[in-house]
């Protein structure tokens, strides 16, 4: 996250960048029936969200850009958190949208841990990165990585974070974008839980980025491709193209090509 204005403690302007999962293995099923995942989260500041906050007498907030759609803004579930536990005042949050919506890359947790810490540098709250990575992941289980925004290894349900030597910035990183909108409860309605992963990442992804193609998988790539098709199509196209390697993000549906430059 950058940060580009603050005016006399009145309003903050950041970019809400997205990220990408490099690999995606699911588990175990965990009792309180989420899944246990490990990932590797490598942050994209190429690609991202405007979001405005200026202190307000009363709450609200605004999307342009791409449509969101109905239901709960995180940045509100964020605002709502804080607003209640420190007793901050009101704020209006303008979110201009650059980052498809159910596309993997996870431009909501982004936006909602922005939020987070646009309120802590606002309201000088003075809380640490541990208090925000407690705050973050009541909001969803990716937003303690966008607190961090580096790369990370991450397990459990994305709460167990551990930092990872990765630097992919002699590559140039594709996107193919889709109009398909994939939600993280459709993607795990397809999975079978009688089978789990028993790849190895944390091994895998210290390997030479040539041999990620044969030992790094995303584990929800197989039963969405069959859904969605041109899905499977835009990552064969990204291997025709020369990629080094080519994945599905999160659970869809944008799919990311790794070039030599």
């Amino acid at each position: 996250m950058l940060i580009i204005f603050v005016v006399e403690n009145f309003f903050m302007i950041v970019y809400s960048n997205a990220k990408i999962n490099i690999g995606l293995n699911i588990l175990s099923r965990r009792q309180d029936g989420y899944h246990n995942i490990a990932s590797v989260f490598y942050p994209i500041k190429n690609l991202y969200d405007y979001i405005e906050v200026v202190k307000s007498n009363k709450y609200s907030i605004v999307t342009t850009g791409i449509n969101l759609g109905s239901g709960v803004n995180l940045c509100t579930t964020a605002f709502n958190i804080i607003k209640k536990k420190y007793n901050i005042g009101n704020v209006k949050i303008h979110i201009h949208k650059k980052i498809p919506i159910g596309s993997g890359l996870g431009g909501g947790s982004s936006n909602a841990a922005s939020v987070i810490n646009i309120l802590n540098k606002l309201f000088s709250l003075n809380l640490n990165c541990s208090q925000l990575e407690k705050i973050s992941l009541k909001v969803g289980a990716d937003c303690p990585f966008f607190i961090h925004n580096s790369p990370k290894y991450v397990e459990g349900v994305g709460d167990i974070i551990n930092d990872i030597d990765l630097c992919l910035s002699n590559y140039e990183i594709k996107f193919k974008h889709s109009e398909t909108h994939i939600s993280t409860k459709e993607a795990y309605s397809d999975l079978d839980f009688n089978s789990f992963s028993d790849k190895k990442l944390n091994s895998a992804i210290r390997l030479p980025i040539e041999s990620w193609k044969e030992n790094i998988v995303n584990d929800f790539e197989e039963k969405i491709f069959l859904r969605y098709p041109h899905l499977k199509k835009n990552k064969m196209e990204f291997y025709e193209e020369g990629a080094i390697y080519s994945s599905m993000t999160g659970t869809g549906s944008t799919i990311f090509g790794i070039f030599k430059k």
